[in-house]
């Protein structure tokens, strides 16, 4: 969320620090007195850690896997043909 028009950009390290030390107990209120960050930017760093930033990849297929959808398809294909 940082970063928009109005909004103060902190430093990365701090914002996993922040993060890191209320994941280990301490109170967010706390910690936004002591590093001078508002409630809601630790806040909203909190949701953003949750969520995958990269979405990942689909596992690789095997060989065997793609030659039975290979085959799958060209038996299709076939009955497509004879059908029309």
């Amino acid at each position: 969320m940082s970063g928009k028009k109005g909004m103060k950009k902190y430093p990365a390290g701090i914002r996993e620090e922040v993060v890191s030390r209320i994941r280990a107990g301490e109170s967010q209120r706390a910690l936004s007195q002591e590093y001078g960050i508002s409630r809601w930017a630790i806040h909203c760093w909190l949701k953003e850690s949750v969520l995958p930033k990269t979405r990942g990849r689909k596992p690789a297929k095997t060989l065997a896997e793609y030659k039975y959808e290979n085959k799958r398809l060209k038996m299709e294909n076939e009955l497509l043909r004879d059908f029309l």
